[in-house]
């Protein structure tokens, strides 16, 4: 069986349709024109990664206003004056705050897979937001009629169906996005609150048989936004242990703009576990340069010196473009970096007899 390879998620939107947006919450548009918009967005998407070989594909995310807000879509309990998230280049994201209960999403991740659905056969996989990332949107002072154990039981309520819902209209795999976990060692750099975070992950991944949770991954990188991280200082090593906690099948890890990445390896080999599958990044999204497939079945042959072959697929570090306004990559880089992986996997493939 050769390697696996699949794409983290989010790929560039297309001008068009960053204008199109821009224009509807504008008033100049109409909502047919939006859609019909979206809609052109995620066929040319889907048939683009057909092209590229992809064995496993995604909707790119194109109908997402990011990776993290999509379920609060259409919700009317929240303040936009939420918890802030710096990134290393000065540029800051900020997540809505709850004003009060009970929490329900407004959208749930099994939409995205079926509108893909109508475009392709091919096996989907669904990204999903981790629990973890939107139990940051109860406000630290609490709300008066709806305590925080009231809001975790929502949650994990919510985030299960998200993922159910994805496997039971059709995943191939649901990946949960769980970028906060290394951010979380440099808010609190005794690891308490990574603990934390994997836990009430952890409460929602027990609802799922363990034949579900094979086809269930959890993806972490240090943030990739505008090309700039929130977290790439902080070290792997401190990060792993705790993280492969997680029950999950899957884990989807940045490596390839790692600067040790034979560091990283070593503590993954350490941690994983046989019945893991371990996708590592060979892909950096935020370098502009395109990685030649030379390239990347060089740091698929590192990785297999570390991982069994037969637990090793290979990944982009993170998505091309988690915010649906990040311009910072073209979508024609995105695509031939897609490429590069594909190519230079099947290359690694054929140099380990696999």
């Amino acid at each position: 069986m050769a390697i696996r390879s699949e794409a983290i998620g989010s790929i560039p939107r297309p001008p068009q349709l960053i204008d199109t947006i821009v224009s509807f919450q504008a008033g100049r548009v109409s909502r047919e024109a939006l859609d019909a918009a979206y809609a052109a967005a995620l066929q040319d998407t889907i048939q683009r990664l057909e092209e590229t070989g992809s064995p496993v594909l995604t909707d790119g995310e194109q109908t997402k206003p990011s990776f993290a807000t999509y379920p609060l879509s259409g919700l009317e309990n929240l303040a936009p004056d939420g918890v802030t998230i710096p990134f290393a280049d000065g540029h800051v994201r900020r997540l809505p705050r709850l004003t009060s209960g009970p929490f329900r999403y407004g959208v749930h991740a099994a939409e995205y897979l079926q509108a893909a659905r109508a475009y392709t056969r091919k096996p989907i996989k669904q990204a999903v937001i981790a629990a973890s990332a939107l139990s940051l949107l109860y406000p630290q002072a609490g709300l008066p009629d709806y305590p925080r154990e009231a809001f975790l039981a929502d949650l994990i309520n919510e985030a299960e169906s998200d993922i159910r819902g994805a496997l039971d209209a059709g995943a191939a795999s649901v990946q949960i996005d769980f970028t906060e976990g290394r951010l979380s060692l440099k808010l609190d750099p005794s690891g308490g609150l990574l603990r934390s975070f994997v836990e009430l992950n952890n409460r929602v991944l027990e609802r799922f048989s363990a034949a579900e949770r094979v086809c269930i991954g959890v993806h972490v990188c240090p943030g990739g936004d505008q090309d700039s991280t929130h977290s790439a200082d902080v070290d792997y090593s401190g990060f792993l242990p705790d993280l492969f906690q997680m029950n999950v099948g899957r884990f989807y890890l940045q490596l390839a703009s790692e600067p040790d990445r034979k560091k990283t390896l070593r503590v993954i080999s350490q941690v994983a576990r046989p019945e893991h599958l371990v996708f590592v990044g060979v892909i950096d999204p935020i370098n502009p340069a395109i990685e030649s497939r030379e390239q990347v079945r060089d740091r698929v042959l590192e990785a297999a010196f570390f991982i069994p072959v037969e637990q090793l697929g290979t990944t982009d570090d993170c998505g091309f473009a988690p915010f649906g306004d990040d311009v910072s990559t073209s979508r024609e880089t995105a695509f031939a970096k897609i490429r590069a992986r594909v190519a230079g996997t099947a290359l690694a493939s054929e140099a380990l007899g696999v």
